[in-house]
């Protein structure tokens, strides 16, 4: 999956590269920066940063990751938030960009990001997430590689705060409405039908008045030959795939970057008609190919799934559905927030 919001200690990432929300002058501080100074040996992380001296608001610069898995700290420092109207939103799309293009030009493959300037910053977390999901998605367009936002918990932000509230509610109203509708199911399993009278014995209920004896009703019909019924098949979940891109005058890259997949995967998916998908990932395909509803459901059904009003990632994922907006990084910081798996492969 080229891009995944976890819960993890920045520090303790196995990556090529983290990013440390430093300040201006690169030196210790608190937060997440007094933590990847202390990790990585403060001393010897110190000396490199007193070498490079400075790192101007926006700006990114790089040194070695000394005792940290990573093997390269990309430092960049953040806005202050002062309102709103000092540049800040420019100026931190800036930071994710910077460490992104000095990530790509040491040709790393794998870079992990905490939430820049969320912490003391006091930038506002929903928008803090916004900026960072739009400076990656719009590096992953054109680059690969795989990108992590670390988090300790789903408390750390909340992708929008009113985007959070209206998905909250859709789930309140669809995810109660189902189990509310299998509670009732049950109990008139469990009870109504206990107490109600025996039901007659089927030769019984045959031989009343104007009721054919059973020798008398017709046989059943034949069961379809297995064989005819495998020549028989729908289409696969790759023909579909396929079929619609190809309807759709799409591009596999198109297809694939905004499905959150790497090209290896979608190239198995491709060369396999018969590949069976984890259901995140048609999930994820359908989104890139802004199907509705009803599209969707066909289109999942290809690869044995369907969305489930039982499942509450299923419910936020057609919310998305049902407002149109098929913006997988999005779709992936509400479920996120909700604790459900994220889409992509």
């Amino acid at each position: 999956m080229p891009f995944q919001i976890i819960r993890q200690d920045i520090t303790k990432m196995q990556v090529d590269a983290i990013v440390n929300a430093a300040n201006t002058a690169l030196k210790p501080g608190g937060g997440v920066c007094g933590a990847i100074f202390s990790a990585a040996g403060a001393e010897k992380l110190k000396k490199e940063c007193e070498k490079i001296g400075h790192c101007p608001t926006g700006h990114a610069v790089i040194t070695k990751g000394y005792a940290l898995p990573a093997r390269y700290i990309i430092h960049t420092a953040g806005p202050v938030w002062q309102g709103g109207g000092n540049s800040e939103s420019a100026l931190l799309y800036a930071c994710y960009r910077n460490c992104l293009d000095i990530a790509r030009k040491k040709k790393l493959k794998s870079i992990a990001f905490p939430l820049i300037s969320s912490g003391i910053y006091g930038y506002p977390k929903d928008q803090a997430i916004e900026i960072a999901h739009r400076a990656i998605s719009d590096f992953l367009l054109m680059e690969e590689m795989e990108i992590y936002l670390a988090v300790f918990s789903s408390d750390a932000f909340h992708f929008s705060t009113k985007r959070f509230a209206d998905v909250a509610a859709y789930i309140d109203d669809h995810y109660v409405d189902a189990h509310l509708y299998s509670r009732q199911a049950e109990r008139m399993r469990t009870n109504e039908f206990a107490q109600a009278a025996p039901m007659p014995a089927f030769r019984e209920m045959a031989k009343r008045p104007g009721r054919p004896e059973i020798c008398d009703l017709p046989a059943p019909a034949p069961a379809p030959c297995l064989q005819d019924a495998v020549k028989n098949l729908d289409e696969s979940f790759s023909q579909a795939l396929f079929r619609i891109i190809d309807e759709k005058g799409l591009k596999d890259p198109q297809v694939y970057k905004k499905a959150n997949l790497s090209r290896k995967l979608f190239s198995k998916i491709r060369v396999d008609s018969q590949y069976r998908p984890k259901k995140t990932t048609a999930l994820a395909l359908a989104i890139a190919l802004e199907l509705n509803l009803e599209e969707t459901n066909l289109f999942l059904s290809r690869a044995g799934y369907i969305l489930s009003h039982s499942h509450i990632g299923d419910i936020i994922v057609e919310y998305f559905i049902q407002q149109k907006h098929y913006n997988i990084f999005d779709i992936n910081a509400a479920l996120f927030d909700f604790d459900q798996a994220l889409l992509g492969g």
